[in-house]
């Protein structure tokens, strides 16, 4: 039991670049392809329950240009690894999970007002 295994007792024979081929191969094989449906909604921008209540609350409308808007701004944060962002977008303001491509919450120009955003760790402001 105190003998040592060095490289080369474990694989004797030569490592040859069609093998390590065939390792990368079989390793690609073996992870299910994502179906559509699972690339299309991961893409698409979601509204929490909070989110959707305050919207409502607020009267704020999002138009499909809009949403677009904000899932641009989304890319953009996390090309830069943002986590949780807040997005200024004319008189709103979002505060997004960019893991997850949801609204957190959002408000309106007087709910800004002497607000203070906590919890993010970047900003987009959509002009």
């Amino acid at each position: 039991m105190s003998d040592r295994i060095t490289v080369g007792q474990l694989y004797t024979g030569p490592v040859t670049p069609n093998l390590l081929n065939r390792v990368k191969q079989s390793e690609t094989t073996l992870t299910p392809e994502r179906p559509f449906a699972q690339v299309l909604e991961d893409n698409l921008l979601k509204l929490s329950n909070h989110a959707a209540k305050r919207l409502e609350q607020r009267g704020i409308e999002l138009k499909s240009e809009q949403m677009q808007q904000i899932g641009t701004a989304l890319d953009k944060a996390a090309a830069k690894g943002a986590k949780e962002s807040l997005i200024l977008m004319q008189d709103m303001a979002f505060i997004v999970n960019v893991k997850n491509r949801t609204v957190v919450t959002a408000m309106d120009s007087e709910s800004m007002k002497d607000n203070v955003f906590t919890q993010i760790d970047s900003a987009v402001i959509i002009s």
